[in-house]
């Protein structure tokens, strides 16, 4: 299952052992409910990939305290702190996911053929951006080729941008990122024609429209630095913002009955992503998400926020059922003989007292 970080500390299992939890994916949403875990002295691994999706980007931005940061540093620190805790991190690709024979849990095994069981999931897996197929534009995502204009619009700001259309949100994507530059173009490419009063508030804005396919893009020192058009123009500009369709990474819950479904914007779909509650809980019993598998739109302080949500929300889980189970046994030890030893004077415990004790006691 690849490279082991872990610390001695409350709540640590040798792999072999049954974990309380099992965290599938290391990113801000699940180093962040490991952290919760660990600090309430659970048993936590974390099953990582090594492969975040924002690992292009410069840095992180509009995280409070922490704008700027590069990716590499944030997950380091986070790494730091679950291990401190006591969490254990391998780097590893899950393939399956599933309940065990006694329904108690959960096997989960990665691609090496190594697998560990867990009372309880969390799925931080994120998602694939699917980008137009245009030539060069993968090179660049992250760089240049954007798509959110609170992640990357103050590093772009005042440059000439440029809107790839293909599909429906291309006019309302150039209207927004014209909050962070007046030299703003609006390339049709496979997009649909704009409606009369779409074209309105376009010029309104001053926001150019191209018509015709774009082919590539021209790159100068490592920079971006036109839009390839397939009459053979070129046209200036330093970044290029697309649309992606954002596929959530969760194959390997099949096997638990835990299907994707669509999420829509404007009537139109623009994601998949696995349904949940508040705070994560998900239609599988025992299996929460955090993070943009759940929420293709998060950022990353939202998906570390959500994180931290659902691994609460799995400590009072496993809270509740471990209380259940105390009350079990001591309702089946009832007719044993009491413990030898006599409290001091005046002193009764939980267990001394029946209800009617309890009521006399006030």
């Amino acid at each position: 299952m690849g490279t082991r970080e872990e610390a001695d500390a409350p709540g640590r299992r040798s792999a072999a052992d049954r974990y309380d939890v099992v965290v599938i994916g290391g990113g801000a949403a699940g180093l962040g409910g490991a952290l919760t875990l660990a600090r309430a002295r659970r048993s936590v691994l974390v099953i990582d990939e090594g492969r975040p999706r924002n690992a292009p980007a410069s840095g992180i931005h509009g995280y409070l305290g922490l704008d700027g940061t590069p990716p590499a540093e944030l997950l380091a620190a986070g790494r730091r702190e679950v291990t401190g805790y006591g969490g254990e991190i391998v780097t590893g690709t899950v393939a399956t996911a599933q309940r065990l024979a006694d329904g108690a849990g959960f096997r989960v095994v990665t691609a090496d053929g190594s697998s560990v069981t867990a009372a309880r999931l969390l799925v931080t897996t994120g998602l694939t951006d699917e980008l137009p197929q245009v030539p060069g534009l993968a090179a660049r995502w992250g760089r240049e080729v954007l798509h959110c204009p609170y992640c990357h619009g103050w590093e772009v700001r005042d440059e000439p941008i440029g809107i790839l259309s293909s599909g429906p949100f291309g006019v309302d994507q150039a209207l927004m990122w014209r909050q962070w530059s007046k030299d703003v173009t609006l390339f049709l490419h496979t997009g649909p024609e704009p409606s009369d009063e779409e074209y309105e508030r376009l010029a309104a804005r001053e926001i150019a429209v191209v018509d015709g396919e774009v082919t590539g893009v021209e790159v100068t020192g490592d920079r971006l630095a036109g839009i390839r058009l397939a009459d053979g123009r070129t046209l200036p500009c330093r970044a290029a913002v697309v649309a992606p369709r954002f596929t959530a990474r969760a194959a390997f819950l099949a096997g638990l009955g835990l299907d994707v479904t669509e999420r829509e914007r404007s009537g139109h779909v623009f994601a998949t992503h696995i349904a949940a509650g508040p705070a994560g809980a998900t239609g599988v019993p025992g299996v929460w998400v955090a993070g943009n598998v759940t929420d293709p739109t998060a950022q990353v302080n939202a998906a570390a926020v959500g994180g931290n949500l659902a691994g609460a929300a799995i400590n009072a889980d496993l809270t509740a059922e471990e209380t259940d189970l105390a009350v079990a046994d001591r309702r089946a030890s009832a007719t044993d003989p009491p413990a030898t030893g006599t409290p001091a004077t005046g002193t009764r415990t939980a267990t001394d007292l029946t209800t009617t004790d309890r009521k006399a006691h006030r």
